[in-house]
């Protein structure tokens, strides 16, 4: 039978209602785990297949999720959705992922295209820019169920799954700092209308200003998110300050940092011995460098783990509670700061 059995037919083989079988079928509470455990496995071995779409027209839910991730070519979105189907696979959703490509028209396409598809909730990491913040207020409060992960989008009724971005920069440039007695030390920053891009910033900020060392403005230069941008801004850096360069730099994330470490090298001068770099994201190529990259390690598959846990809350919950979550993050030293090999840790 297959594709075509139907619970009347499962019914009759058992003898027993249909209205049985479907409450069996649902784990419903007013029918015994025993006949549960019997209905389970004849509609299985007669090949049952759930009528979706009948299911969705009675209890106004689709069981289908839609993701909306600003790149796919680094290993943290990836790994974060991984961890977002693991959780959505036990839960009994579905998933539909899409991709912006960091370009905001892109992201209110696709999350329009999801709801079309009447998706129960959306998980968004997002490239939106602060006057933007109309379009996902607008949806919000109109009732679609919105968790955001890793760029947070605050006080507009959603939760936000994420890392404390400012803090782990501080942590990650007070190393540089107070380990190496650097003081002539370099951002490369993310774009500002970005969370992880203030925040980071303000992180390395906090660092220079709570050890009393002088900030040079000139040496925050926006790299945005990839590596031929990082090695862009690296590359200005070292050319409109060669005469005065920094000793190390803090980078946005890996990838900048991988792009940086590229320019440094073909600007004829040495990691870390001329300059120190360190990054953000513990990207799966950092441990392979060479020289291999201090960083944050930023746990994303526990980062989609908790955002499908939150968004399935929100989507079950008559009123969930809106909440901001941190994931601890951690350093990873490694030699790229200028650590000797017995002095290369997690902490």
């Amino acid at each position: 039978m297959g594709s075509n059995v139907t619970l009347k037919h499962i019914a009759e083989v058992l003898d027993v209602s249909a209205m049985t079988v479907s409450r069996a079928l649902n784990d419903r509470d007013n029918v015994d785990e025993k006949t549960k455990q019997r209905i389970r496995e004849k509609a299985k071995s007669m090949g049952y297949t759930p009528n979706r779409v009948a299911k969705s027209l009675v209890s106004r839910k689709t069981h289908t999720i839609g993701v909306v991730i600003p790149e796919i070519t680094h290993a943290f979105f990836p790994e974060v959705v991984r961890g977002i189907e693991e959780v959505v696979y036990n839960s009994g959703y579905q998933l539909f992922l899409t991709n912006a490509n960091e370009q905001f028209e892109r992201e209110k396409e696709a999350i329009e295209t999801l709801r079309a598809q009447r998706v129960d909730g959306l998980l968004v990491s997002s490239s939106l820019t602060r006057e933007d913040y109309a379009f996902y207020k607008k949806i919000i409060e109109g009732g679609a169920k919105v968790v955001f992960f890793d760029r947070c989008i605050e006080n507009i009724g959603a939760s936000c799954v994420s890392v404390n971005d400012r803090e782990s920069s501080q942590k990650i440039t007070e190393h540089l700092i107070l380990e190496h007695n650097y003081s002539k030390i370099a951002h490369l920053s993310g774009p500002q209308k970005v969370s992880i891009g203030r925040e980071r910033l303000q992180g390395f900020l906090d660092a220079m200003n709570a050890q009393d060392i002088p900030i040079n403005k000139d040496w925050i230069v926006q790299a945005g998110f990839r590596e031929d941008t990082g090695y862009e801004a690296m590359w200005n850096l070292l050319q409109d300050h060669a005469d005065n360069l920094p000793e190390a730099v803090v980078a946005l994330n890996d990838p900048t940092a991988i792009g940086a470490i590229d320019a440094i090298q073909e600007f004829g001068l040495s990691v870390p011995e001329d300059i120190a770099i360190v990054g953000f994201t513990d990207d799966i190529r950092s441990s392979l460098l060479d020289p291999p990259l201090t960083t944050v390690h930023q746990p994303a598959y526990e980062i989609g783990e908790k955002a499908a846990e939150k968004l399935i809350q929100t989507i079950e919950e008559e009123d969930p509670e809106v909440e901001k979550i941190e994931v601890p993050t951690r350093l990873q030293i490694r030699s790229s700061c200028g650590c000797s090999s017995d002095q290369i840790h997690t902490d």
